[in-house]
């Protein structure tokens, strides 16, 4: 047997990530510097403009003494003298004493010292040439000279006196003053406003930083601590999941401007791109969208017409810190599913048509066998042969004037749930119906239902009252329509409707039914207007009177025309009586 030797795998240990500076960390380190650069840079530019400050100041000293004593009588009469030197060396080596300049130096134009602070050097050139002294200009620079780098004046002195800066020379050039004091002297008095200079700096640095902890604080409550790459993926997550869902979404500030709104969203309520900071108003929105988003319309599950499309709208108020900030609403499009619960509710119809007929023929059955019973023969055979009659002309007049089997089943369910409820439904005799195409005969179906239903309700209880129903396909041709068109027209003896009302018998959530059915009422004659006007037809009552009753005239083109939206104006679009 042999052994076999499991080596443990050397442990790797997994390599030190340097924690990343955060946010506020990062704001803060960035401002700090950036505040540190811009005072040295002010700090430094402060100690050049002073240094230069410094030169000048020094240039307009040494040049005024060296004028003055250019003009002075004894200078004047010194130079011309027989002996210069002894002359005006004296004089020099006061006034040099008592202006504080490091060297006063009288000479001629030639460039012979007159006067020195080095007495050696007295009647020797001068280490720098006279220059524009000489032809009897002033000058003013820094040269290196005997007594070091110097900031100088040179001033030309005439035979007559007088000076060139006041205008009165006379004479020719005598001799020149050229007068300096150490440029060291002037830089050491630039450097002693350093130390404030930089304590300024380090102040107003102290300051910065406290401002920018500050600063960085604020923001991090502002951002609730979160990390830029929190954020980042905060906001594609936010971007990912309003823009996945099948469900409008809209979004508006306090002030009413859009700030977010989804593919969806723009897909139900036709908003153009770029809409984000508009209002709703400049949108060009309707008017039930407005309500709804604004809060005026509250509620839940509000339903709302836009275009083609049956919406369900909830909103929601945004509060940040108890202050209203906007609001966030919601769209569920249950266009379909209300298409679906109107073939149910017309299945219903026929359900119930068809119940209704089983419970009049049940009635009818035992009349016949009562009369039987009786041996009543005659009268039974008579009644038999009156029901018969009646059937078959409630069928064949359908038959004749509906060739459509669905259109003619509902009309047929409706007839036994209008004589269920005491109400005559009449069939006109212009009725024409062949048979339609399966969109069609859909719209059809909804239009043709929904006015019947309001009919009856309008005529239930208040006596014998009728429903004339039209139907009729109206061809195209040259003094038709320019295509097929599919009329409906449902005319009750009811009680109308009112004047003041007219209008408003198409506006959505109106409704003149009582109250117990008002939760499912206020929808019927919107889907009516919305299944019209998609195909690109219409739907209008007329009115004449009160007691007239009412008559609903649709029309519904056989084609659908290739735009099924609505134009704008149809999304607050009307309801049932």
């Amino acid at each position: 047997m042999t052994a076999r030797i499991l080596r443990r795998p050397p442990r790797t240990t997994a390599p030190r990530t340097r924690p990343r500076l955060s946010l506020t960390g990062s704001l803060f380190v960035g401002y700090v510097l950036l505040l540190a650069a811009a005072l040295v840079a002010v700090g430094s530019l402060w100690v050049f403009h002073l240094d230069r400050h410094t030169d000048r100041q020094y240039t307009e000293r040494v040049l005024s003494v060296a004028r003055a004593v250019a003009v002075m009588p004894a200078v004047v009469e010194g130079v011309q003298s027989r002996d210069p030197a002894a002359a005006l060396d004296p004089t020099a080596d006061r006034i040099a004493s008592a202006t504080d300049v490091e060297y006063l130096v009288i000479a001629s134009p030639q460039g012979i010292r007159y006067t020195h602070p080095d007495k050696d050097r007295i009647g020797e050139m001068v280490s720098t040439p006279p220059g524009p002294a000489a032809r009897g200009e002033e000058w003013t620079g820094v040269e290196t000279g005997t007594q070091g780098r110097t900031v100088r004046a040179k001033v030309p002195v005439f035979s007559g006196g007088g000076s060139v800066n006041g205008g009165d020379a006379r004479g020719e050039v005598v001799a020149y003053v050229s007068l300096g004091i150490l440029s060291s002297d002037a830089a050491t008095e630039a450097r002693a406003a350093v130390p404030a200079v930089l304590g300024t700096v380090v102040v107003v640095l102290g300051l910065g930083v406290i401002g920018a902890w500050s600063l960085s604080r604020q923001v991090r409550t502002k951002t609730h601590g979160l990390e830029p790459a929190d954020i980042t993926a905060l906001l594609e997550s936010r971007e990912a999941l309003l823009h996945a869902v099948r469900e409008g979404v809209l979004a508006v500030d306090a002030q009413g401007r859009l700030v977010f709104a989804n593919p969806p969203a723009r897909a139900m309520l036709g908003l153009p791109d770029g809409a984000e900071g508009r209002t709703l108003d400049e949108l060009g929105a309707s008017e039930r969208v407005r309500d709804i988003v604004s809060g005026a319309d509250r509620g839940r599950d509000l339903l709302l017409l836009s275009g083609d499309r049956i919406l369900v709208a909830n909103r929601r108020t945004v509060r940040i810190r108890g202050e209203e900030t906007g609001a966030v609403v919601t769209f569920r499009d249950r266009t379909e599913l209300d298409r679906l619960t109107g073939e149910l509710d017309g299945a219903r119809t026929v359900t119930r048509g068809l119940r209704a007929q089983t419970h009049e023929f049940a009635n009818r059955m035992h009349t016949l066998a009562g009369l039987l019973d009786l041996g009543a023969h005659e009268e039974a055979r008579a009644y038999l042969a009156d029901l018969s009659a009646a059937h078959t002309r409630t069928s064949t007049g359908i038959a004749e004037h509906v060739a459509d089997s669905a259109v003619a089943a509902l009309v047929i369910a409706k007839s036994a749930q209008a004589a269920e409820i005491g109400v005559d439904l009449r069939i006109s005799p212009m009725t024409e119906v062949p048979a339609l195409d399966r969109g069609l005969r859909a719209d059809a179906l909804l239009v043709l239902g929904n006015l019947v239903d309001n009919a009856l309700d309008a005529v239930a209880g208040g006596g014998r009252g009728w429903v004339e129903l039209m139907v009729r396909l109206h061809r195209a041709g040259a003094d038709g329509p320019p295509h097929d068109l599919l009329e409906i027209r449902v005319t009750d003896s009811g009680h109308g409707v009112a004047d003041g009302i007219a209008e408003e018998i198409f506006r959505l959530g109106f409704t003149t039914k009582a109250s117990r059915d008002a939760g499912g009422r206020g929808l019927g004659l919107a889907l009516v207007k919305q299944v019209c006007e998609g195909r690109g037809g219409s739907v209008e009552m007329e009115a004449p009177d009160g007691e007239e009753g009412a008559v609903f005239t649709a029309y519904l083109p056989a084609a659908e025309r290739a735009s099924a939206g609505a134009p704008e104006g149809t999304g607050a679009a009307g309801e049932d009586r």
